[in-house]
């Protein structure tokens, strides 16, 4: 598999306005953009850190994902994703070294990316993304 770089790292929070007070604020950064993606019922807020970004996330319906992550942790770290070349070969990969899947497919994400997620179960707790930007930016 062939990771470039962490992408982004996903943080929950009930209100992106109230959460960007403290990233815009607080620590400087510029959201750069805020989106919905209705599938995953959820609003994202992106700010870029180098390389990296963090990507806030609200739920926009509380039996989503997020909504219900919030419910049982609380706000905080959600997710880390990483980039890779090829997310299908990557995929076939990695559950084939008995890592479950929750994706076994990529779908798109925010920001038109193709986006897999890893079962916590099988990687230590931590909700692990894969994506691909396959638009040539």
């Amino acid at each position: 598999m062939n990771i470039s770089h962490i992408e982004h790292i996903g943080i929950a929070v009930k209100s992106i306005d109230e959460a960007k007070k403290y990233y815009e604020g607080v620590l400087g950064l510029k959201c750069y953009a805020v989106e919905e993606v209705k599938d995953q019922k959820v609003k994202t807020a992106f700010f870029k850190v180098g390389d990296t970004k963090i990507e806030l996330l609200e739920p926009t319906d509380p039996e989503g994902p997020v909504g219900k992550f919030i419910e049982k942790k609380g706000e905080g770290i959600h997710h880390i994703a990483f980039a890779v070349k090829g997310i299908e070969d990557a995929l076939s990969e990695i559950e084939g070294k008995d890592i479950n899947l929750i994706d076994k497919s990529p779908r798109k994400g925010a920001e038109g990316l193709d986006i897999a997620f890893l079962h916590p179960k099988s990687t230590f707790g931590v909700l692990t993304e894969i994506c691909e930007d396959k638009s040539n930016k």
